[in-house]
């Protein structure tokens, strides 16, 4: 059916538990995404025999499924983790030999679970689905979700809700947080073997570094930013940027308490459990800059035997972090204003339109559609002394620098038209839940393609009402 690897079981097995999905008597395939089977070279013989194989893999040798074991820093305080409710089925290598973590989210107890079930809510399983399948679409890295499956079960939250789980792809699933726990809780060959494995699986182009460590966490730095910087660009927030939610490879996953900002403010936050706001839009720079310095703590002993040196080394690559944000996140922010040219001069024209959109209350996605599109409507709120003042000079220093038509073609390639707008999913998710995947479809259907601006979807386009957008609160959900 499906040929699987389990590389990361070389790894000493401090760093895992192997484990089974629970025995659901009534599985039900729920949602299959064909595209990224198609896109993966998978074709099952038929889909229900494809979740029996999942769900039923074999004892002895050929058992390899397993949980993660890894740590964190949560909202700042430091904690042992792992796997609570997620189980590793193994490992997919595609004919383009890029290797993928096949996982089930929600199958069940491992030996992390803490207590809890290790199950998932339908509900927060679609919404996963949703929002990474959006995510890839709107040209960010992700996590990909292959299926959702029913289980037949319910699952006690603050209610009864009923049970699912997600069946999901990464290129790794290893994070900032298995560094933290092969350090503080683990040998030191256990941290070189992390290491060494996590080089050779995602970035085998640095093996020949003298120093791989220090070469792996310049990476690491430059992978994260590049993420990040793309959140940004679309208005994306995270909500539970923990250094275990940190992917070593730069891929987004655990879209629990995520959300998509409508009027722009840097300090906007959704998630219920940042109270905070630790994790607003606009703190996400400077988070996952802390992120990577406990990167750079857990990888000290591998920098240098000198304690003293290991620690310049450290600081000296962190201390990268400003010059290469401000560089990535200025050359998206001009092309989100159809400007190529990324000299430091023209950094002022993106500062004076946020404080605009800021002032004005504007809706990130909507003002960056209306430049691309001249879609600004007179009597609008755009359409202020302010806003005029300073298209003027946007459209000198952008006609001078590309043109009209070149800066149309740039802008439109940079701003979606369409994002999972929070009402908008909150309503598909409420009504799929009940069985009516109408809505669910169609905003997935139109999601797909974010980019290309339709006026006969402009009820996409249309933010919250302010009430909703006043009271919204995400919760992890699971």
């Amino acid at each position: 059916m499906l040929y699987l690897e389990y590389s990361y079981l070389s790894l000493p097995a401090t760093f895992y538990e192997k484990v089974k999905p629970s025995p659901f008597s009534k599985p039900e395939l729920l949602l299959l995404n064909q595209a990224l089977l198609d896109e993966l070279h998978i074709q099952p013989q038929n889909p229900q025999a494809f979740l029996s194989f999942l769900l039923n893999q074999e004892e002895g040798d050929a058992f390899g499924s397993f949980a993660q074991a890894y740590a964190g820093h949560q909202f700042g305080h430091f904690t042992k983790l792992g796997d609570g409710r997620a189980i590793v089925i193994g490992e997919y290598v595609s004919a383009t030999k890029q290797r993928y973590d096949l996982q089930l989210k929600g199958s069940g107890r491992t030996a992390y679970s803490r207590g809890g079930d290790g199950k998932a809510t339908l509900k927060s399983v679609l919404r996963e689905y949703l929002m990474s399948e959006a995510m890839h679409a709107l040209k960010v890295q992700s996590s990909r979700s292959l299926a959702v499956v029913k289980t037949g079960e319910m699952v006690q939250r603050e209610k009864p809700h009923e049970g699912a789980f997600l069946i999901r792809l990464m290129k790794s699933h290893i994070r900032v947080g298995t560094f933290e726990y092969a350090r503080y809780f683990g040998s030191s060959q256990d941290l070189k073997a992390l290491t060494k494995y996590t080089i050779q699986r995602l970035y085998p182009e640095i093996e020949q570094e003298e120093n791989q460590a220090l070469a792996l966490l310049k990476k690491a730095m430059l992978v994260q930013i590049d993420v990040v910087v793309d959140w940004m660009r679309i208005g994306f927030i995270h909500g539970v940027m923990n250094t275990d939610n940190t992917a070593i490879s730069g891929e987004t996953f655990d879209y629990g308490p995520c959300a998509f900002m409508n009027v722009y403010h840097p300090q906007t936050v959704f998630s219920a459990i940042d109270t905070q706001g630790r994790y607003a839009f606009g703190n996400q720079p400077s988070i996952i800059k802390w992120n990577l310095a406990k990167f750079a703590e857990a990888l000290l002993p591998l920098l240098h035997p000198e304690p003293e040196t290991a620690l310049k080394l450290a600081q000296g690559a962190i201390d990268e972090f400003e010059d290469n944000w401000y560089k990535k996140y200025y050359k998206m922010m001009l092309l989100k204003i159809g400007i190529e040219d990324v000299s430091p001069e023209n950094y002022a024209l993106v500062n004076e339109l946020l404080a605009i959109m800021k002032e004005l209350k504007l809706d990130y996605t909507n003002t960056f559609l209306a430049l691309s599109q001249d879609l600004v409507e007179t009597g609008s709120t755009m359409d202020s002394v302010d806003f005029k003042n300073w298209k003027v000079n946007w459209m000198s220093v952008m006609l001078n620098a590309t043109g009209m038509v070149q800066a149309k073609k740039i802008m439109e390639a940079n701003n979606p038209a369409f994002i999972p707008r929070n009402y908008l999913v909150e309503e598909a998710l409420e009504k799929a839940t009940v069985g009516d995947f109408t809505q669910f479809e169609q905003l997935l259907k139109v999601l797909q393609n974010p980019y290309q601006y339709q006026e006969s979807l402009n009820q996409f386009t249309i933010p919250p009402a302010e009430e909703f957008e006043t009271s919204y609160t995400t919760f992890c959900g699971t």
